[in-house]
């Protein structure tokens, strides 16, 4: 029995199903793969046992091993980036923001589908085309906090990038410290003791009309 539905149907022969379907299908089995077996230990053949398809129904989507790891790449990085966007979008209460930026850290690494190891524990890091996508992420973080920081404080880019940079460095590293040490602490807790730190640094700037 594979650990991905494959529609098959009772005759045993599979169901033929949408093209987007069929995509969502085999990303779900390649992740599981590569995220138990790293990438370079995974094979185009354990992703399409995996899916319960032919190797063929696979590569009709996917040319090779690497085009599959970058879709999935995309879908993750973009993901954790919507999720700092919308913690930025979603409230005017800066605290609250603070707070739901490291939540999103937090979520993403203890999703059981383990998706953040592919993120921030890829052992194809120094590929060009995953390395470019990592880095995305990052910098479409700090993008996020970056702007906010401007349009409340009124600090120059420079000073407002380095403060996101800290922001998102800390979410990132509390985030898998906290899930390589054995959740030791409750998450909620863990997740209101680091955005404790960051909102004491990052309240101490005024906002625009204030004074320090």
């Amino acid at each position: 029995m594979t650990a991905v539905g494959n529609g098959a149907q009772a005759t045993g022969r599979p169901t033929r199903l949408p093209r987007s379907a069929r995509r969502k299908q085999l990303l779900a089995a390649a992740q599981e793969v590569f995220v138990a077996q790293g990438y370079h230990a995974a094979a185009m053949d354990d992703i399409a046992e995996r899916a319960g398809v032919s190797k063929p129904v696979l590569y009709q989507h996917f040319p090779g091993k690497m085009e599959l790891y970058l879709a999935l790449l995309d879908t993750h990085c973009d993901a954790i980036v919507a999720k700092v966007q919308e913690a930025m979008r979603g409230t005017s209460d800066n605290k609250e923001r603070v707070s739901a930026s490291v939540r999103a850290y937090f979520d993403f690494v203890d999703h059981e589908s383990e998706a953040f190891r592919l993120v921030f524990e890829s052992d194809l890091r120094n590929d060009p085309a995953v390395r470019q996508r990592v880095e995305r992420v990052e910098q479409g973080c700090i993008a996020a906090i970056t702007d906010t920081i401007i349009s409340d404080t009124g600090v120059c880019r420079s000073h407002a990038e380095l403060l996101a940079s800290g922001l998102v460095g800390a979410a990132e590293t509390a985030a898998q410290f906290w899930l390589a040490s054995g959740r030791q602490v409750p998450k909620a807790e863990a997740e209101a003791l680091v955005a404790a730190l960051s909102w004491r640094g990052i309240a101490s700037f005024p906002l625009q009309g204030e004074s320090a």
